[in-house]
């Protein structure tokens, strides 16, 4: 088994954002009446309803709004759960008579469902409570104030409250721990009003096919989990402002490689057993789940990991891709607008010449990098480079499908003959390639390159699950077997920058000499296990390093690049197209 993590990065949540899971099953309000005011007559029976936390997620930004209640996309975040241990800090500690806590309630009328922190009575009238972990909006004269999030979501439990208990509830308050401020919402004609209004919206937009522009208040985006799927950046043409794709993973990739190991789950702990070797880790530190072989997970764990968006990926024992989860639903619309934009030919050879362009650029610069101050290898290699060069002159020119296959064949026969040149002589004359084999890789070097590009496959395939796009449909791949088009497409970018340098550095370095680390046959090759964590640790390690990307000028570990330039994907038929495929090899 290989445990490999990148350092924690916390990205920020939403302010006082307070998210609570949707009830399982929807449950009959007996109360058909109510002395709330403001009650709507029945005008949202025929949809089905809408959380509360939505309108909280409306009422802080439309575009989060439709990301999280429509396209169905949520973030895991540190934030998130800090705001669920409060909540039950306070519910546990707090021990105020009579009251009600996390009351679950519904309206038909309303069309509005949710999970209420507290109600209270006090002085014969019941008190809707909420609690923020965050601090109070301030009046110009430093008058505390509630957030106007906050204030629809009171204003929504209340009512909602009021139908359940029928018993008016005319008020509710909002408790920010953060200042120790506790700020009072009066429930009036007004009040209800707001809310319709508001659930008019909400239900305005889950009918629209296309996401609300992105906020003019840049500060909210600064605060927002959802801001790395967003990349509201480009859409206001602010190259000098925040960049708010975080630069490092939040988790780490348990690979599993023993045939014996067990993935279970205790809480929400995932837990490894390798016969006598047991090792737990919590699962707000996971982003992906990797069994190599003949592992185990229990089906708690494969429960575990889809009820927080993480996927669990098998590879065969030779390293070919075989099948990964995939736990996003809702994604119907964007899928939509994949279909309708890769259905374009036109719009489909000008995102492969994008894609080739970008490949064989960074593999002439690897070449040409790669020899510099070796005059003797330079002079083999020129007439490949020179080679290389002339095809990325007539790629421009390309205008059909089948030309840019057949630039990209002729670029990298070119690029597969010149890597024997960059081979040095500490390695050992197997590692030398005479070409490129694969299915199955005849020599050592070839076997090392498909792994490679296997555990690459299963990074670039659970990038495109998490961004909401289809695998299975692509642009410049045909569909063969069981390897997804648009996998293909996109890993075009990333085989040189991500696998191809680092795998030579090792071999030069005579990491891969010993005999032990190859299972040799007559006709093919295969990794052992010991070849395979090793090939696993240098894949890893390469992911950890970073790159400045030209889209945020910030330097950015490289498996975080692979999800940017997944959402830079969809942004090429979501309105702001011309970022998708910029990043080159120095």
């Amino acid at each position: 088994m290989v445990l490999n993590s990148s350092e924690s990065s916390e990205s920020t949540a939403e302010p006082n954002l307070k998210t609570t899971a949707e009830p399982s099953r929807s449950l009959e309000s007996e109360n058909t009446q109510s002395s709330a005011p403001g009650m709507p007559n029945g005008a949202f029976d025929s949809e089905p309803p809408l959380r509360i936390e939505a309108l909280h997620a409306l009422n802080y930004c439309e575009r989060l709004y439709y990301f999280q209640e429509v396209e169905q996309i949520s973030v895991a975040h540190p934030d998130v759960y800090a705001g669920r241990r409060l909540h039950d800090d306070v519910v546990s500690d707090e021990d105020i008579s009579p009251e009600k806590r996390s009351l679950h309630v519904e309206s038909e009328q309303w069309g509005l469902i949710g999970k209420a922190d507290a109600v209270r009575k006090r002085d014969g009238q019941w008190i809707a409570y909420e609690h923020k972990k965050g601090r109070c909006r301030r009046e110009s004269d430093n008058t505390p104030a509630p957030w106007s999030s906050d204030r629809i979501q009171a204003i929504a439990y209340s009512l909602l409250i009021a139908e359940t208990l029928g018993e008016p509830v005319p008020e509710a308050r909002i408790r920010y721990h953060k200042d120790n401020v506790t700020v009072k919402v009066s429930i009036d004609d007004a009040a209800a009003a707001d809310l319709k209004q508001a659930i008019e919206r909400a239900r305005e937009l889950r009918r629209s096919d296309q996401r609300p522009p992105v906020t003019d208040n840049e500060r909210l985006c600064s605060s927002c989990s959802l801001a790395p799927v967003c990349l509201p950046e480009e859409e206001r043409s602010r190259p000098d402002q925040m960049q708010l794709f975080p630069a490092r993973r939040s988790g780490q990739t348990i690979h599993i490689l023993s045939p014996k190991a067990r993935v279970g789950r205790s809480a929400n702990t995932i837990v490894v057993t390798v016969e006598d070797d047991v090792q737990k880790i919590p699962v707000e530190d996971v982003d992906s789940v990797v069994i190599h072989g003949s592992g185990q997970i229990t089906t708690q764990a494969l429960h575990l990991c889809s009820s927080r968006g993480i996927p669990v990926l098998w590879y065969s024992m030779g390293g070919r891709f075989m099948a990964g989860t995939q736990s996003v639903s809702g994604r119907v619309r964007q899928r939509i607008r994949q279909f309708k934009a890769l259905s374009d030919s036109t719009f489909c050879v000008n995102l492969a010449r994008t894609t080739i362009q970008a490949k064989v650029e960074s593999q002439l610069r690897y070449l040409m990098r790669a020899t510099r101050g070796n005059d003797q290898r330079r002079d083999v290699a020129q007439k490949l480079i020179e080679r290389i060069r002339e095809t990325l002159t007539r790629l421009p020119q390309a205008a059909t499908l089948d030309t840019i296959r057949g630039l990209e064949g002729q670029a990298a026969k070119s690029y597969f003959a010149a890597l024997p040149e960059l081979i040095s002589d500490q390695a050992t004359e197997h590692l030398v390639p005479k070409g490129r084999t694969k299915h199955p890789p005849k020599d050592r070097f070839n076997c090392l390159l498909s792994y490679g590009y296997a555990l690459l496959f299963g990074l670039v395939h659970r990038s495109l699950i998490a961004v909401g796009l289809e695998p299975a449909f692509g642009y410049f791949h045909q569909p063969r077997s069981a390897a997804p088009p648009l996998v293909l497409d996109v890993m075009e970018l990333f085989r040189t920058a991500i696998w191809d340098i680092p795998l030579i550095g090792s071999v030069n370095r005579a990491m891969w000499n010993s005999n032990s680390l190859f299972c040799i046959s007559p006709g093919q090759i295969w990794l052992s296990d010991t070849g395979k964590k090793q090939a696993i640790q240098l894949f890893e390690g390469r992911l950890c390093e970073t790159f400045k990307h030209p889209h945020t000028g910030t330097s950015i570990e490289y498996a975080r690049i692979v999800e940017l330039e997944c959402r830079l994907l969809e942004k090429e038929w979501s309105g702001y197209p011309g970022e998708f495929g910029q990043m080159r090899l120095r």
